[in-house]
């Protein structure tokens, strides 16, 4: 049986201060500090809830992150 791999660490980098930036320079500054995937959404998107990690998420309103979360 093959083990069982262990996913990498996730950045040690606070969602909260990606609220209020322009969402291509928080994608950027995102990719740039470590996550491997981020998802730009509208307000109200209908989303699968599946934790993925190394995933960041921004709602996105106006051109502006205005929520941002882990998976």
């Amino acid at each position: 049986m093959a083990p069982i791999p262990t996913p990498p660490a996730e950045p040690q980098d606070s969602p909260d201060g990606y609220v209020g930036l322009e969402a291509p320079d928080a994608e950027r500054l995102a990719r740039q500090r470590g996550w491997s995937a981020v998802r730009s959404l509208p307000p109200g998107a209908i989303i699968t809830m599946e934790y993925r990690v190394g995933r960041l998420n921004f709602e996105v309103r106006d051109g502006r992150v205005t929520r941002a979360w882990k998976g």
